[in-house]
């Protein structure tokens, strides 16, 4: 009879045990996800700003393009060399946009999410 009390005894811990990794479990779960989140909404602000200030950028400097090329090409023309610059980056960019953007943002969200 004194055994069967003992292995009572130790269900019990087991099952109060079980409980507790249960419950540490869902609390690293929460903070797990939290992490992730916290990352990726990071990565997504820093990304926002690098883009708005990129494209400031490029507004300027497309400016600056076509004022040092008026005088060779004339005011229209400048303009119409600098469009032409852009739809070919478009271009290149749409063409090339598994290797530029969707592995990139696949390896990232991969090494976010699973790790």
């Amino acid at each position: 009879m004194l055994s069967s009390d003992k292995n009572v005894e130790s269900v019990a811990q087991l099952i109060e045990v079980l409980k507790d990794y249960i419950g540490l479990q869902k609390e690293y779960l929460k903070f797990d996800v939290i992490d992730k989140m916290v990352r990726m909404l990071t990565a997504l602000t820093i990304s926002i700003i690098l883009f708005v200030l990129t494209i400031a950028i490029l507004f300027y400097l497309s400016f600056a393009a076509v004022y040092w090329m008026a005088p060779v090409t004339g005011i229209a023309g400048a303009y119409a060399i600098v469009s032409a610059f852009f739809l070919l980056l478009i271009v290149l960019i749409v063409i090339f946009r598994r290797i530029l953007i969707e592995r990139p943002l696949i390896r990232f969200l991969t090494k976010v999410l699973l790790n």
